[in-house]
C-alpha cells in the first residue's frame, strides 16, 4: 500500500529533522510545507489542493480516498481543511517519536511546577 510505504518514510524523517533544524527551525519548514500545500485563494489546505500538489512530497500515488483521510484526520474543526496549526498538529501527531519526545519534555516542565 503506497500510503502506509510513505507515512513510514516520512516518520523516521521528522524527527531527524528536527535533530538538524532544532525547534524553530522544525516549525518554519513545516510553515514552508503548509504555504506549498494550501489552496492560495483560501489559506488553508483542502483535499484539491493537496491532489494538486502532493507530488511536492512524493505522494502523488495516493488515491483521493487517502488523500481526503489525510485531511480528515487532521481536521480539528470540522471544516473540511486544514489550517497552518492543524497541519502541523497532523505532522507531530504522525511522528510517534516526536510525540514521545514532545511527551517527555512537557512533563519534565511540569515537574519544575510541582505536578
Amino acid at each position: 500500500m503506497a500510503g502506509v510505504d510513505k507515512r513510514a518514510d516520512f516518520e523516521d524523517l521528522l524527527p531527524v529533522m528536527a535533530i538538524k533544524l532544532g525547534g524553530e527551525g522544525l516549525i518554519n519548514e513545516l510553515c514552508n510545507g503548509f504555504q506549498l500545500l494550501m489552496d492560495k485563494d483560501r489559506g488553508v489546505i483542502t483535499m484539491e489542493s493537496l491532489k494538486r500538489n502532493a507530488a511536492f512530497l512524493g505522494l502523488q500515488d495516493l488515491s483521493e480516498d487517502e488523500l481526503a483521510g489525510m485531511v480528515k484526520e487532521g481536521d480539528l474543526d470540522g471544516d473540511g481543511a486544514l489550517n497552518q496549526m492543524e497541519f502541523c498538529v497532523l505532522m507531530f501527531r504522525l511522528s510517534p517519536e516526536l510525540m514521545q519526545e514532545s511527551r517527555f519534555w512537557l512533563e519534565e516542565e511540569l515537574k519544575g511546577y510541582g505536578f
